[in-house]
């Protein structure tokens, strides 16, 4: 396959990643699904895409015209099927769960074109977990794009043993169509390259907080004046969310059997508080109602 044989993109799942990934993709020029179970999900995504292109056309950063035409080339539906079907590069962005990943890439691989690639948002599971669901692990790569995707310019492409060079050549070829800079990583690793980074910054943030060295606040403090870091580690876990965060860390733990990759207490508790960060409007820090994610 060449990269004119990628029409069609379907991105699966309309959450927080997933619709700004769609968004891409059809500024990019592709015909782009954006599929979701849920049509309140879809119907949000929406509402926001179109919200955040009112404000870039507002900036002068897009014309109306280019605003209008990228609409014009992206589809919603609830219907896996017709996500799947006329797909040639399937982008998945659906809940940081291996099960919930393999169970969709099995009825994807029924669904979808032979030729088509499969990719996974992803951010800390290697593909190879995912791509044995699937008949075609060949065509099974890691795409992980960094929160939000409209605004952050770096994509993780990541090839399993079984990757072939076709599908991550193709898989960078669009990361530069959607204007995006790819690195590429030729081995696994779980969580990659920056989150690798991210998670022990994180990890060691969390051991002083809860050690009482300091408050979560002052760490912040620390970490933006004196590293020079543009947010704290806890504003950032905020910003990401704190349940993304936990997931990352049980299946860290769940490949490692290490229990220093098991997820923190304190980090658990909010997941169980439901205080997922920015999101549900309180996390480690509180936020008013204008600034809780839409």
């Amino acid at each position: 396959m060449k990269k004119e044989d990628i029409q069609q993109i379907s991105v699966i799942g309309a959450g927080q990643m997933g619709h700004q990934i769609a968004m891409l993709c059809a500024l990019g020029g592709y015909e782009t699904v954006i599929q979701d179970v849920q049509e309140s999900a879809l119907e949000k995504a929406e509402a926001s895409l179109r919200k955040l292109m009112d404000k870039w056309v507002s900036k002068s950063k897009l014309t109306e015209e280019q605003k209008e035409a990228a609409f014009g080339r992206l589809t919603f539906t609830p219907s896996l099927e017709q996500a799947a079907a006329h797909a040639d590069f399937i982008i998945e962005a659906v809940v940081e769960k291996l099960d919930v990943k393999r169970e969709l890439f099995a009825k994807l691989d029924q669904m979808a074109k032979p030729h088509a690639i499969f990719a996974s948002n992803s951010s800390t599971i290697v593909n190879s977990l995912i791509a044995s669901a699937t008949n075609r692990a060949a065509k099974v790569v890691n795409m992980h794009f960094f929160f939000p995707p409209l605004v952050m310019d770096c994509v993780e492409v990541v090839m399993s043993e079984d990757t072939s060079k076709e599908t991550a050549d193709l898989t960078m070829d669009v990361c530069n169509t959607i204007n995006r800079t790819a690195v590429l990583l030729n081995k696994e690793i779980s969580g990659f390259i920056a989150n690798r980074i991210l998670g022990a910054l994180q990890r060691e943030a969390v051991y002083l907080y809860e050690e009482g060295y300091a408050s979560f606040q002052d760490i912040d403090t620390i970490c933006r004046k004196a590293l020079n870091h543009p947010i704290g580690p806890f504003e950032l876990m905020d910003l990401s969310g704190i349940d993304v965060g936990y997931y990352v860390m049980q299946q860290r733990y769940a490949e490692s059997g290490d229990p220093a990759d098991k997820p923190f207490a304190c980090i658990e508790q909010k997941v169980r508080q439901g205080d997922l960060g920015r999101k549900t409007g309180k996390g480690w820090y509180t936020y008013q109602k204008e600034e809780v994610k839409k």
